[in-house]
């Protein structure tokens, strides 16, 4: 048997079993793909990250939920840069470049007074796609009425390196309610059926907050729900920008709280900048350890 040892983080909050789990693998250049895929079923977190030598940037750092590789995960480059720091494994450096299957990304790393390591991610240029599907079923599928959504906003698939439906909701209460038919989105997201499905809304928990949401995976990842979601939460920014708010004084610096129906409170900033006629998204956030376990894999 082959043991692999794996680092529990969990990203977007600085309290242990709050935010987002991740597992990281630090021995990832020694892996092939498919125990790279295996430790990522086993482990069972919505993803775990494999940080690995790269020929064009700092890093390169690979992403498994335990159905599939993803191109990009915020929550688990949070956990991954937050391991590599804290281990000492990236020295003093402050700036590093990291490649995806998005694409490379800067990475930039601060330490405050209080020593508590806060990591900011650039993401890829957000892009919108028109929902052109049965709103009611698509209600349906996340076990709300189609009058539960917000009628002057669209439902639009968003990305700033993963594809996500966005979907405004009216109120906060209704998110409590929420229940996903995961197994229902493919037929229902006909234009891309394996993106997963994040609602929204402009009312928060928290009076610092200025959205709160949900994120319900793809059936194809193997899980059903993200606790605190990076990516989806840059293309609520540039949605906010777009949509929301578009005579924003530059920079619109932005809090999006998550997690809380399912007891792992979390909190991701997004900050949104103009460049000519796009936007550029930067998310930033932080990350906790919680323990370190084996999984092993038979030679």
């Amino acid at each position: 048997m082959k043991s692999i040892k794996v680092y529990h983080y969990d990203a977007f909050s600085k309290e242990p079993n709050q935010g987002n789990p991740a597992g990281v693998v630090l021995n990832g250049d020694e892996l092939t793909d498919a125990e790279m895929q295996e430790i990522a079923f086993r482990v069972g977190f919505n993803e775990t990250a494999f940080p690995v030598k790269s020929d064009v940037a700092d890093l390169r750092i690979r992403f498994f939920t335990p159905g599939h590789e993803m191109n990009l995960c915020g929550h688990a480059t949070m956990a991954s840069v937050y391991a590599l720091k804290s281990k000492g494994l990236l020295g003093d450096k402050t700036k590093l470049t990291i490649e995806t299957n998005a694409g490379i990304l800067p990475i930039k790393i601060k330490t405050p007074v209080d020593s508590e390591i806060l990591i900011t991610m650039k993401q890829a240029s957000p892009q919108f796609k028109e929902f052109t599907g049965s709103k009611e079923d698509l209600a349906n599928s996340i076990g709300l009425k189609e009058s539960d959504l917000h009628a002057n906003l669209p439902i639009l698939y968003g990305s700033t390196g993963i594809w996500t439906l966005l979907i405004p909701i009216k109120q906060l209460d209704t998110f409590k309610k929420m229940e996903p038919k995961n197994k229902q989105f493919p037929e229902i997201l006909k234009e891309m059926p394996k993106s997963s499905i994040h609602p929204f809304c402009l009312e928060t928990y928290d009076s610092h907050a200025d959205m709160h949401a949900r994120h319900f995976s793809s059936p194809y990842s193997g899980t059903i729900e993200d606790a605190v979601t990076g990516t989806a939460s840059g293309i609520m920014g540039a949605f906010y920008a777009k949509y929301i708010n578009n005579n924003f004084k530059d920079p619109l610096n932005l809090i999006v709280e998550q997690g809380h129906e399912i007891e792992k409170d979390g909190r991701v900033m997004v900050k949104v900048t103009k460049n000519e006629d796009k936007y550029d998204i930067e998310i930033t956030g932080n990350a906790v350890y919680v323990k370190e376990f084996d999984v092993f894999l038979e030679n």
